[in-house]
């Protein structure tokens, strides 16, 4: 694995906060953006199991996944793509790791864990995922237009 490039889409990842992750189901592509927190290059994030693509991760592991912030100049672009597997966490070890990384980074979590009833219970049923990247593209403008390189990464 190029080191280099894994440390720059480390610290890529780190510095943003919403995926756009797509799924493939029945009716089609879906795509849906959430928070997520960083675990090496693997995203984690919390969904309600009953959700589109949640039932779809269980259907079809197979997921692409782009983090971009907003440009107004193509020059700027600077973003990700990922294709992997996302898995829903069912060993309570792994789960509660990955909650830890989840609340450390977004401290209005443990507030919901924390909060009136209501809020327990619906931060109580969610689940937790990870997106176990296959293969990374950084895209980075400012090194020329449509300037790509790719990590494969070995499973």
């Amino acid at each position: 694995m190029n080191i280099n490039l894994s440390q720059r889409i480390g610290s890529f990842l780190a510095a943003h906060h919403v995926v756009s992750l797509a799924t493939f189901g029945s009716s089609g592509p879906h795509a849906t953006s959430l928070f997520y927190a960083c675990d090496g290059l693997a995203l984690v994030w919390v969904s309600e199991p009953d959700t589109q693509h949640s039932l779809e991760i269980e259907a079809d592991p197979r997921v692409a996944a782009t983090v971009a912030p907003d440009y107004s100049d193509f020059t700027d672009i600077r973003g990700v793509q990922i294709a992997g597997a996302a898995r829903r966490i069912v060993a309570a070890d792994e789960r509660m790791r990955h909650l830890a990384q989840l609340e450390a980074r977004y401290p209005f979590l443990g507030q919901l864990a924390a909060g009136p009833l209501e809020l327990r219970q619906a931060y109580a049923r969610t689940a937790v995922y990870r997106l176990q990247p296959a293969r990374i593209v950084l895209i980075d403008n400012t090194k020329g237009f449509g300037h790509k390189e790719t990590l494969e990464i070995s499973p």
